[in-house]
Parts: structure tokens; C-alpha cells; sequence
């Protein structure tokens, strides 16, 4: 189903511009937020309508063009904290969510873009939608209050959430420039990453819009029905990632370090698990285009191969 209904991008950054683009090849109208003007002509030349947002700031609600969006316009919530705001991550990330809910017509599309980081999880045991989820740490804990307050303020709404896994993609593939520079991975060796090229998040996405909008799918019924864990099919120890970023690169393989302890780094390492992508692949992509981390490295790093 070629779906070319409006699309407002709410947080228009890596993911967002991904999304955005899919969504203009269906010759869908894109309007993308951004809290910064000075992005406006990069957004404009990739055919987006860019608009200066910010939704803990009132003032800036009048931008949205809301009296110009089609009937049940699909929406996008991928907004990444700012650590430059004078707002705490709680006031800004769900306080924005709760204005804008606020503002945005019952009858939307919206996705919300979550985190495998609301699993605490630290055995490498295998996570899905039903796991308990108890974060202990403070990124987590604000998506799972957002994801509540979503169910709260619209529980009959279309909406879906989708807590992915680690996104990477064309300039975007962790510590690869030390591990081809030959820079030590201030990393622990051990323990599982969970991936998603951000072409298949953004898939996704796109995938979870048109759900929506079939009258065939079953209406989900509470929380836990519209959630969906985004990860590829192989979580990976995070040494091999590392290592077959060297082998792709042609390069020595890499050497590890212990991080400071309060470093991030460190910090997330200690939530080790993978996450179980069946509910994904059963409704809304039977198909990844990059499964697993070496062809999606294959895909990313073949540029740098050739040049």
C-alpha cells in the first residue's frame, strides 16, 4: 500500500531525515522540525517543509501547521534531549510529549521512537515486548514515563511505540574510527550490542504507519499490544563487532580497555541482553534489508573500501 498521506517529523535528526525520506519518495508531504534555523536550507534541498520547534517552548506551537496536515496525517516523535536545554531530561523529553499531545487532532498516526533502554536486564538473557522492564538508568527511566503518559492521555488512539536497539548507518558506526585508527576501544570486550541499520528502523516506521491505517489489522487493546522491540536478527558480543570492523577495514584488529566506571560507556554495558525481534518480523517487516551487523557494516564501510 503506497501511503502518501502528510507526514509531520517531530525531532528531525538521523533517524527523523531517514523516515522523511522514505515518506518524500512516496510523494508524501514532509514537514520536519527542527530546533535550529540554521538546518533549514539542508532540509529544504532534501524536499522537506522545515519548521523551528521545540515543544518545551509554548511560543514555538504556532509554527505547526496543523490546519494544513490531511486527515489522519502520520506523525513521527524522534526527539533526542538536548543537554544544552536549561529543562531536566524528565520536564523536556515527557513534558515535551504531553504538550504536544495536547495539540496534535485524536485522529493522527503517531509513532514514538523508544529504547531497548528500558530493559535492565544484565545476564545476556533474550528481551522482548513482555519483559519486565525496570531501568536503571536515567535515559531508560524517562522513555518508559513517556511511553505511560502516551497510553494515559490517548488509549484508544493509533499509535505505536518502538523501543529500538542501536542505531547505525552511513556516518553513524561506533568507534570505528579507533578501531581503523588503531586507537584502543575504551569498551568492555564482553557483553551483547543490540543493532538496527537505520534504513530498516526507518522501515519500520514507514511499516508500522501503514498498520495503522488497514482496516484487515487487529485494533490493539492496552499498552504492551502496540509496542515493538527494532533490532536486527543477531545481537552481537561486542568485541566481534569491533573486530569485524577491523577484518571489513583491512586493518589490526582492535585492542580493549577497562572504561572509568562512571563513564557512560561503562554504564551501558552493564544492561546486557538481546532483544528478540519476532514481534517485528511477524507484522511489520517479514524482511530486514541488513539482518545482521556484517552485512550492515558491509553496507556502510564499502564506501571508505572503494575510495
Amino acid at each position: 500500500m503506497n501511503d502518501n498521506t502528510d507526514v509531520l517529523v517531530v525531532g528531525t535528526g538521523y533517524l527523523g531525515q531517514e523516515v522523511a525520506k522514505l515518506a518524500t519518495r512516496q510523494n508524501a508531504k514532509v514537514y520536519a522540525t527542527t530546533r535550529r534555523p540554521e538546518r533549514f536550507e539542508s532540509l529544504s534541498k532534501s524536499g522537506f517543509h522545515p519548521i523551528q520547534f521545540d515543544w518545551t517552548i509554548p511560543d514555538t506551537y504556532g509554527n505547526l501547521p496543523l490546519s494544513q496536515l490531511s486527515a489522519r496525517f502520520r506523525v513521527l516523535v524522534s526527539v533526542s534531549y538536548d543537554p544544552r536545554s536549561p529543562l531536566g531530561r524528565f520536564d523536556s523529553q515527557v513534558g515535551g510529549l504531553r504538550n504536544l499531545l495536547r495539540v496534535l487532532p485524536p485522529d493522527v498516526r503517531l509513532c514514538y521512537i523508544s529504547t531497548t533502554g528500558v530493559y535492565h536486564q544484565t545476564d545476556g538473557r533474550w528481551v522482548d515486548e513482555t519483559s519486565p522492564t525496570h531501568p536503571d538508568r536515567l535515559g531508560g527511566r524517562v522513555h518508559l514515563q513517556a511511553e505511560q503518559l502516551l497510553h494515559a492521555l490517548r488509549p484508544a488512539a493509533a499509535w505505536r511505540i518502538l523501543r529500538l536497539a542501536g542505531i547505525y548507518g552511513p556516518g553513524r558506526v561506533p568507534r570505528a574510527a579507533d578501531v581503523i585508527a588503531g586507537r584502543p576501544i575504551g569498551s568492555p570486550e564482553n557483553g551483547f550490542l543490540n543493532l538496527i541499520h537505520v534504513h530498516d528502523a526507518a522501515r519500520a516506521v514507514m511499516a508500522a504507519w501503514r498498520r495503522m491505517a488497514d482496516p484487515l489489522a487487529a485494533s490493539p487493546v492496552g499498552m504492551q499490544s502496540r509496542l515493538y522491540v527494532v533490532g536486527d536478527d543477531s545481537p552481537v558480543v561486542r568485541g566481534n563487532f569491533y573486530r569485524e570492523i577491523a577484518a571489513q577495514c583491512g586493518v589490526a584488529p582492535p585492542k580493549f580497555s577497562p572504561p572509568p566506571s562512571d563513564a557512560p560507556v561503562s554504564q551501558r554495558s552493564r544492561s546486557n541482553k538481546r532483544v528478540w525481534n519476532r514481534k517485528l518480523r511477524r507484522d511489520l517487516l517479514s524482511r530486514l534489508k541488513f539482518p545482521d551487523y556484517r552485512c550492515g557494516l558491509a553496507d556502510v564501510l564499502l564506501p571508505r573500501r572503494m575510495s
